[in-house]
Protein backbone atom coordinates (compact mmCIF):
# COMPACT_ATOMS: atom_id res chain seq x y z
CA UNK A 1 0.00 0.00 0.00
CA UNK A 2 1.22 3.48 -0.82
CA UNK A 3 2.37 5.59 2.10
CA UNK A 4 3.32 8.87 0.45
CA UNK A 5 0.86 11.34 -0.98
CA UNK A 6 2.62 11.28 -4.37
CA UNK A 7 2.44 7.47 -4.48
CA UNK A 8 -1.28 7.58 -3.74
CA UNK A 9 -1.72 10.15 -6.51
CA UNK A 10 0.12 7.91 -8.94
CA UNK A 11 -2.19 5.00 -8.14
CA UNK A 12 -5.23 7.14 -8.97
CA UNK A 13 -3.59 8.52 -12.12
CA UNK A 14 -2.44 5.09 -13.31
CA UNK A 15 -5.96 3.69 -12.93
CA UNK A 16 -7.40 6.56 -14.97
CA UNK A 17 -4.79 6.09 -17.69
CA UNK A 18 -5.41 2.33 -17.77
CA UNK A 19 -9.09 2.95 -18.50
CA UNK A 20 -8.31 5.51 -21.22
CA UNK A 21 -5.65 3.32 -22.85
CA UNK A 22 -7.96 0.33 -22.74
CA UNK A 23 -10.63 2.32 -24.55
CA UNK A 24 -8.14 3.40 -27.21
CA UNK A 25 -6.90 -0.16 -27.70
CA UNK A 26 -10.49 -1.40 -27.99
CA UNK A 27 -11.28 1.32 -30.55
CA UNK A 28 -8.34 0.26 -32.72
CA UNK A 29 -9.39 -3.39 -32.51
CA UNK A 30 -12.91 -2.45 -33.60
CA UNK A 31 -11.58 -0.71 -36.72
CA UNK A 32 -9.35 -3.69 -37.50
CA UNK A 33 -12.36 -6.03 -37.20
CA UNK A 34 -14.24 -3.88 -39.73
CA UNK A 35 -11.37 -4.27 -42.20
CA UNK A 36 -11.16 -8.02 -41.61
CA UNK A 37 -14.93 -8.38 -42.06
CA UNK A 38 -14.73 -6.56 -45.41
CA UNK A 39 -11.84 -8.80 -46.46
CA UNK A 40 -13.79 -11.92 -45.48
CA UNK A 41 -16.77 -10.66 -47.49
CA UNK A 42 -14.48 -10.07 -50.48
CA UNK A 43 -15.42 -6.38 -50.76
CA UNK A 44 -12.20 -4.68 -51.81
CA UNK A 45 -13.68 -1.15 -51.95
CA UNK A 46 -15.05 -1.34 -48.42
CA UNK A 47 -11.85 -2.95 -47.20
CA UNK A 48 -9.74 -0.11 -48.60
CA UNK A 49 -11.89 2.65 -47.14
CA UNK A 50 -12.08 1.00 -43.73
CA UNK A 51 -8.33 0.30 -43.90
CA UNK A 52 -7.59 4.01 -44.21
CA UNK A 53 -9.54 4.80 -41.05
CA UNK A 54 -7.99 1.84 -39.22
CA UNK A 55 -4.51 3.00 -40.23
CA UNK A 56 -5.10 6.50 -38.88
CA UNK A 57 -6.51 5.07 -35.64
CA UNK A 58 -3.41 2.89 -35.27
CA UNK A 59 -1.12 5.87 -35.74
CA UNK A 60 -3.12 7.95 -33.27
CA UNK A 61 -2.75 5.13 -30.73
CA UNK A 62 1.00 5.09 -31.40
CA UNK A 63 1.21 8.84 -30.77
CA UNK A 64 -0.68 8.39 -27.51
CA UNK A 65 1.64 5.58 -26.42
CA UNK A 66 -0.87 2.72 -26.51
CA UNK A 67 1.04 0.73 -29.16
CA UNK A 68 4.67 0.81 -30.20
CA UNK A 69 5.40 2.00 -33.72
CA UNK A 70 6.79 -1.32 -34.96
CA UNK A 71 3.77 -3.22 -33.67
CA UNK A 72 1.35 -0.88 -35.42
CA UNK A 73 3.42 -0.93 -38.62
CA UNK A 74 3.50 -4.73 -38.63
CA UNK A 75 -0.26 -5.03 -38.17
CA UNK A 76 -0.97 -2.37 -40.81
CA UNK A 77 1.38 -4.12 -43.23
CA UNK A 78 -0.36 -7.46 -42.73
CA UNK A 79 -3.79 -5.93 -43.26
CA UNK A 80 -2.54 -4.17 -46.38
CA UNK A 81 -1.15 -7.38 -47.85
CA UNK A 82 -4.48 -9.14 -47.21
CA UNK A 83 -6.32 -6.38 -49.07
CA UNK A 84 -3.87 -6.56 -52.00
CA UNK A 85 -4.45 -10.31 -52.20
CA UNK A 86 -8.16 -9.77 -52.89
Amino acid sequence: MANHKSAKSRIVRNNKRAVINGARRSRVRTFVKKVEAAIAAGDKELAQTSFKTAESEFMRAVRKGVFKLNTASRKISRLSSKIKAL
